[in-house]
């Protein structure tokens, strides 16, 4: 053995010399590299794992209830998830957008699956813009995407078939509003079926014209009592003089 030893070539030898003067130099002097390194997370970084909990064991109910019978299993807590350590920045950003894009939040929720009385594909919605006539159709789909939520109504005019896709938080769209809402829920997400004739409800103005009748009817029942109230007032006056 030793005769095998001092056959070894030089650089072997150079590399145990230097491995024994690496192991005798102290702790401190070898842990000096990781002092340059930064204790607070960087803005934008990933945010450090905390340490794992240690487990508990599963335990027995027994006939004595202070002292349940303690088994060999063990019961590890469940890790954090990566959502709620490293956030997705386009979350944030989709929520601030809109914040400043709906700011009552009536948007959000007249779209929200919470909300009970949210449009649903099958109701006929109407959209005002600012760039002409209001445009009314069957509603086809909802695309959920954040701040880039957008709705597909489809309609009839002359006859022909149209459908136009609306951005609910652009800045271009004034109202949104449901025209009529259809009266048993429809079991798909994505009504394109309903573009074959068979299935096709065709033009939905006259739905449009019904809404807005009972629209004047609410609005003139008003009008009609503050002018009445108006009016006696007049004879009061004239009755005084």
């Amino acid at each position: 053995m030793i005769t095998q030893a001092s056959r070894r070539p030089l650089a072997s030898w150079k590399a145990v010399l230097r491995r024994t003067r690496q192991q005798r130099q102290p702790l401190l002097l070898r842990s000096m590299a990781t002092e340059t390194t930064p204790t607070t997370p960087t803005p934008g970084a990933a945010m450090p794992i905390p340490p794992r909990k240690k487990p508990t064991f599963h335990t027995i109910k027994s006939n004595l209830p202070h002292k349940p019978i303690r088994t060999a299993f063990a019961v590890y807590p469940r890790p954090p998830s990566s959502r709620s350590t490293t956030p997705s920045p386009l979350i944030s950003y989709h929520a601030q957008q809109i914040r400043r894009l709906d700011r009552t939040g009536a948007r959000t929720a007249l779209f929200s699956k919470s909300n009970p009385d949210a449009a649903k594909a099958g109701d006929v919605l109407q959209v005002t813009t600012n760039r002409g006539e209001p445009f009314a159709g069957v509603c086809l789909s909802i695309r959920r995407a954040g701040v880039d939520t957008a709705i597909l109504l489809r309609n009839h005019l002359t006859k022909v078939g149209v459908e136009m896709w609306y951005k609910i938080y652009s800045p271009n769209v004034l109202g949104i509003e449901i025209i009529w809402r259809r009266p048993k829920r429809a079991r798909r997400a994505r009504l394109t079926y309903m573009r074959k004739p068979s299935h096709d409800m065709g033009n939905v103005d006259h739905l449009v014209e019904a809404w807005r009748r009972t629209r004047n009817v609410f609005s003139s029942k008003g009008k009609g009592a503050a002018s009445n109230a108006g009016r006696a007032g007049k004879h009061a006056k004239k009755g005084r003089r």
